[in-house]
This record gives C-alpha cells, sequence and structure tokens, in this order.
C-alpha cells in the first residue's frame, strides 16, 4: 500500500506515546460522523470555509478513509475533485476550540473599525504565541478574512479555529515562500486541507517509495542517482530553513516518515508540528536543569549551566548534523555498497556524513550550520552523480 503522512495511516502526534493506528471500523465511524456535524454546522451558519461548498453540497470533497485519531486531534484522507488530500484537525469537534470574543453578541453600529483594530492584535497574539514571531501588519492581514458579506462572521470563527492550530499557522506563512513545505489548499471550519504525499519509512530500502526511478537493481545507478539527488534536496532544505527566512527555522523531528519526496527529488516536510522558527525556540529550551540530558527536546538539544541549573535558550546541534544523523547514515553506510560510484567516492561520503553527525565535531556549531562539512557533502553528491553520468553513457 501507498505510505502517507505518518507511515501506513498514522500520523506522529507531538505528545510522547501517542502514535497509533486509525484504520479502524470504528475510525471511520467517527469520520463520517465529524463530517456530517461539519455539514450541520455549515448549514447552520456556525463555520465556514471554501471547501465546505464542496463538501457538504457539491459532493466534489469524498472522505476516504481516517488516517489518525488521538486526543481529539484527526487525521483525514479525502479526494478533492480527483485530487488526493489530507484533512487535519487537532480538535474533532468545532466546538472544542474557546470562540473569539469579538463574536460573541451582536456586531455594533459603526463598530467596524474597532472590530478590525482588536481583531489585528488577537490575531498578532496568536501567532507570537503559536510560533513566536511578531509579524507586521501586511503579513497578518493575509490571516483574516478581507469581506464584509454576510459570512464574515462565521468565516472569522472558523479562521479563529484555525489559528489556535500552530501547524496551520506555519504552514499558512510558509504558503509561496517554501518549495519544501506542504502549501494550505482549503479549509472548513476548523479543518484544513494540505497535498496528499507518500511519505517515508524505514523500513523501504531507500528510506522512501521512488516510484520505479531506481531503475532496476536496489543497488543499480537509478538509485544511486536518487539517493544523491535526494540528499542534495535535503541539503538544500536545510540551508533554505536556516537562512531564507527573517529567522532560523528548527527541525525537532527529523525522521523518514515527516517527509516526501516529490517525482523531481524535491524533499517535502509533511509533518511540521515540532518544526520551531529560533524565537519559539529558544522559548521551548530554556528550562530548569540537572543536567544536559534534561536540555534535549526532541531532536534539538542544549546545554545545561549547572551554575543556575538552567538549560541554554541556544540550540547546540544543527537540522544539518541531525538530517546527517538519521537520514543520510542510512544510505551512505549501506545502501551505495553495490552501486555503480567508485569506492573512493563512497568512503569519501561515508566521512563526510560521519564527521556531519558527529555531535562533537564541526556539525555541532551552534551559529553556523556546519558550513564546511555541508558544502564537502554537496560538493561530493554532485560528484556522485556526474560519476553516474558518465557511467550510464
Amino acid at each position: 500500500k501507498q505510505q502517507t503522512h505518518g507511515d501506513q495511516a498514522q500520523v506522529r502526534d507531538p505528545h510522547p506515546g501517542s502514535l497509533r493506528h486509525a484504520h479502524t471500523p470504528t475510525h471511520a465511524g467517527r469520520s463520517r460522523k465529524t463530517s456530517q456535524l461539519k455539514c450541520q454546522d455549515y448549514e447552520g451558519g456556525a463555520l465556514a470555509g471554501d471547501l465546505c461548498e464542496d463538501l457538504c453540497a457539491a459532493g466534489r470533497l469524498r472522505y476516504r478513509r481516517c488516517l489518525y485519531y488521538e486526543r481529539g486531534k484527526k487525521v483525514l484522507q479525502a479526494d478533492w475533485r480527483g485530487r488526493p488530500v489530507i484533512l487535519k484537525s487537532k480538535e474533532e469537534a468545532f466546538a472544542s476550540f474557546p470562540p473569539l470574543s469579538l463574536l460573541e453578541g451582536p456586531a455594533e453600529e459603526g463598530g467596524q473599525d474597532v472590530l478590525e483594530a482588536e481583531l489585528l492584535l488577537l490575531v498578532a497574539g496568536e501567532v507570537r504565541s503559536a510560533l513566536g514571531l511578531e509579524l507586521s501588519r501586511s503579513r497578518l492581514g493575509a490571516l483574516w478574512p478581507r469581506g464584509r458579506g454576510p459570512r464574515w462572521r462565521r468565516q472569522l470563527a472558523s479562521l479563529w479555529a484555525l489559528l489556535q492550530q500552530e501547524e496551520f499557522v506555519l504552514l499558512s506563512l510558509l504558503r509561496d515562500l517554501s518549495r519544501h513545505a506542504l502549501p494550505v489548499l482549503g479549509s472548513c471550519g476548523h479543518f484544513y486541507a494540505v497535498e496528499y504525499l507518500a511519505a517515508g519509512s524505514p523500513r523501504h530500502r531507500a528510506l522512501f517509495p521512488l516510484d520505479g526511478a531506481a531503475g532496476g537493481s536496489p543497488g543499480g545507478r537509478g538509485q544511486a542517482k536518487a539517493i544523491s539527488d535526494m540528499a542534495l534536496s535535503f541539503l538544500d532544505m536545510v540551508s533554505h530553513f536556516d537562512n531564507d527566512f527573517s529567522h532560523r527555522l528548527h527541525l525537532c523531528d527529523v525522521k523518514p516518515e515527516n517527509f516526501a519526496i516529490r517525482s523531481d527529488f524535491t524533499v517535502v516536510a509533511i509533518d511540521v508540528d515540532m518544526a520551531f522558527f529560533e524565537p519559539k525556540m529558544r522559548e521551548i529550551l530554556e528550562q530548569n536543569c540537572t543536567g544536559d540530558e534534561d536540555c534535549n527536546f526532541f531532536d534539538c538539544f542544549s546545554k545545561c549551566d549547572l551554575r543556575v541549573n538552567k538549560c541554554g535558550a541556544q540550540r547546540v546541534n544543527s537540522n544539518l548534523q541531525v538530517v546527517c544523523d538519521k537520514i543520510f547514515r542510512h544510505w551512505f553506510s549501506s545502501t551505495l555498497k553495490s552501486s555503480a560510484i567508485s569506492f573512493q567516492l563512497q568512503r569519501q561520503l561515508r566521512e563526510a556524513v560521519r564527521e556531519c553527525a558527529d555531535p562533537g565535531g564541526p556539525a555541532g556549531d551552534p551559529q553556523r550550520a556546519a558550513p564546511k562539512v555541508f558544502w564537502k557533502l554537496q560538493r561530493l553528491l554532485q560528484a556522485s552523480l556526474r560519476e553516474l553520468q558518465e557511467a550510464g553513457k
């Protein structure tokens, strides 16, 4: 079966111990009930969204199966106008989200300007809480409905539920800014839709389904080229998240299941529940401690200052280091042993990956994402592609 968003109908929840299968008749029944309740709320005027009409009236958004259901969080697979999509919400019921206080009671005559100013402050507060960012008015303006039509209040109520979901806020702000993140395709009430992509899995020899790109035997040139292309895209993603935004974006849960590969071998982060911009990362890391182990937040590490028993706010490892450890080690310690790449280049790649993943090596630099080893890996991977191209002539 094709695998998606969490490996065989599992999606990772940021709370430890909450990973579980959700591909059961009970969960399917709950998902259909969720859809019915959502449509009742839509028809009753409680919620809105650009996908609601297709879901509740036109029949162009059809539920397929429940991928995950735990502690209220729900992830569904659906077909939208013939295109597979994923629907997500951190709460099953719309009523589970605290309502927007500005919408309680009737709208006052002439109070639209006051509402707009208050709304701006509230949205800014939600973004600050979710991402630790202070955004300009123009950036914030993209997060709420502009039109003041008859559905404006229900649109606002729906958006307020979405703004209380950190992943939605992050993906919405990255829209059109990152080729390595999923765009939000639309929403209905508190559920938002993203593209369906097949996730990676440690059970794949190459970690990701290659859809015939391997070109024959597991150790052949096709698979070696695919792995080199994917590795270069991982490096591009690391550089992009480190340098292309106003703050570095930290990935605190790096594993194949949280990434997917497009047909052109572009790496896409499909689960960013555990991705944080620098201000939020510092806030998370800075806590009380009695040793360094207390300062480890999944794949993001800090150091304990025993003089004050406080974790440092600065991360001491890097996205590159974790990608080398969790992804590249798998590829360049075993997968390419029988490939068409020369033994010397394989050895150089293996040594570079070891240098990159070693917490005591240059990749541990907290200020930069190990630029020396980054460029070394990029150069060696490009050399691999040239070797494979020559061998194929």
